[in-house]
């Protein structure tokens, strides 16, 4: 891909994947990409430190809900942006 980026996709689990990206890192951030149901899986396994989380209003339907019943005590919003088009949050571990 331009820029160097490169994709794995790992069928092995969270923990497989994580493992790989922390030493493919090498002691560099290791960025998260999915949706709510992989971000709800790394939340409750513990493991994001810090989120970016863009809201866009939009009329769609029902929407699975990012949090749910998550328990989300030692977190806070960090920086919160607003626009026209969206809200940035940025939430990171207190």
């Amino acid at each position: 891909m331009e820029g160097g980026t490169t994709f794995h996709f790992v069928t092995d689990g969270l923990e497989s994947a994580l493992e790989q990206a922390f030493k493919a890192a090498d002691g560099k951030d290791v960025r998260i990409g999915g949706g709510a149901a992989v971000v709800r899986q790394c939340l409750r396994a513990g493991l994001i430190d810090l989120m970016h989380v863009v809201v866009v209003p939009m009329f769609l339907g029902a929407g699975e809900r990012l949090f749910g019943d998550l328990p989300m005590d030692g977190y806070r919003v960090a920086r919160r942006v607003s626009t026209d088009a969206a809200t940035h949050l940025w939430i990171e571990r207190a």
